[in-house]
């Protein structure tokens, strides 16, 4: 992996924790915290959506959406988990 795959990887992750942080109200976690919460949100929505079906494309823009939705996983659980 390039240099630049990694950029756009971290970028892509930034991106997709803060809106998801947006969306799941409560949750902000700063630049590395939502960089985190994105790439695992990411890695939780490339392993769910195959094993459901469900593809949203390819590009950057996809890719923000994917890791999104799975962010929003994240903190949906992490929410649900802090409330036990």
């Amino acid at each position: 992996m390039g240099i630049e795959s990694i950029l756009v990887f971290l970028i892509v992750g930034a991106i997709a924790g803060w809106l998801a942080g947006l969306i799941v109200s409560g949750f902000g976690f700063g630049l590395i915290g939502n960089m985190v919460v994105g790439i695992i949100g990411a890695l939780i929505a490339g392993y769910l959506f195959p094993a459901l079906g469900v593809t949203l494309g390819t590009g950057v823009l996809a890719a923000i959406i994917h890791a999104t939705i799975g962010a929003i996983i994240l903190l949906v659980l992490i929410r649900i988990v802090k409330q036990a």
